[in-house]
């Protein structure tokens, strides 16, 4: 598939204070675009487009607040004159037991990653009409294959992978593309966080490999990055994720037999686990809504 140049071209990437969105706005910059970093943590995010290679804004928002991520795209359309490149990045993670998972932690991963990425999408898409731009939403291995002990997150990530493929068939007619971009455990703040407890941690190394593997943030960044100038439907951002896409439809039973054997394995150390959001950028959305209760 042919690439669209990003010199000149607006991207807009939620959650760009850390991880994959700072990163994403980096490479997007260094290719040329400008770009508008949208996210929880204003000096953060102000320190993220201080040290981009070409023009930036920031803009501090809620994703999951449609009023105010109608006015962030009025503002971006307002700042730069259009936007072309979309990439509903931000999201939040808790693992854990299910039945003694935190309630309002639980809903606040799905209000994240499901719903704060169709706020996301429905705020910028005139602007992605009137450019015939292209929508990339950030998956997940979680959307492929289940898996015990994360059940918000897979849940989230299954949402938004199914409403993104929607998505492309109602918005095709109107020049916009739409992808979805899958990522398998990426060396991020979030995974490190998950990392942090111990049941989590040995869980994950006891996956079937390549699956158990941390991956370096940068290649698969890279990806992303070719997946957005290529406009493509499925963007990979682990080599063997394309993979599982043929299998995903045995995996359900697969899982479900063998996570039954490790959760008995796992059984007597659950108690007590954190039942909270991962991470530095959980703590930070745990932040912002006591602000904003306070």
């Amino acid at each position: 598939m042919s690439r669209v140049g990003l010199e000149g071209q607006v991207a807009v990437v939620t959650g760009a204070a850390r991880g994959v969105g700072e990163q994403l706005a980096r490479k997007l910059s260094a290719r040329g675009a400008k770009v508008a970093l949208v996210g929880l943590e204003p000096d953060a995010l102000k320190q993220v487009s201080e040290r981009l290679h070409g023009d930036s804004a920031h803009w501090c928002a809620d994703v999951t607040d449609d009023e105010a991520m109608a006015q962030v795209a009025r503002e971006v359309v307002e700042r730069f004159g259009k936007v072309d490149i979309v990439v509903a990045n931000a999201g939040v993670a808790a693992g854990g037991p299910f039945a003694d998972s935190d309630p309002v932690a639980w809903r606040r991963v799905i209000e994240v990653n499901l719903i704060g990425s169709a706020v996301t999408a429905r705020a910028f898409l005139p602007a992605l009409v009137a450019s015939r731009g292209y929508l990339l939403q950030i998956a997940s291995l979680a959307a492929i294959t289940p898996a015990p002990m994360m059940t918000a997150y897979c849940a989230s990530k299954s949402g938004v992978e199914a409403y993104a493929h929607s998505l492309r068939a109602e918005v095709g007619h109107q020049g916009v593309r739409v992808g979805v971009g899958y990522l398998s455990w990426t060396d991020t703040d979030m995974v490190r966080g998950a990392d942090q407890d111990e049941v989590m941690r040995e869980l994950r190394q006891r996956l079937p490999w390549p699956s158990n593997k941390t991956y370096p943030l940068g290649p698969a960044v890279d990806r992303l990055v070719a997946g957005i100038e290529r406009r493509s439907a499925h963007v990979y951002g682990q080599w063997w994720l394309r993979g599982m896409q043929g299998v995903r439809g045995y995996l359900p039973g697969l899982i479900g037999s063998v996570g039954q054997r490790e959760m008995r394995r796992f059984a007597p150390r659950l108690q007590g686990m954190r039942s909270g959001l991962v991470g530095a950028g959980g703590a930070a959305d745990e932040q912002a809504r006591a602000t904003h209760r306070d």
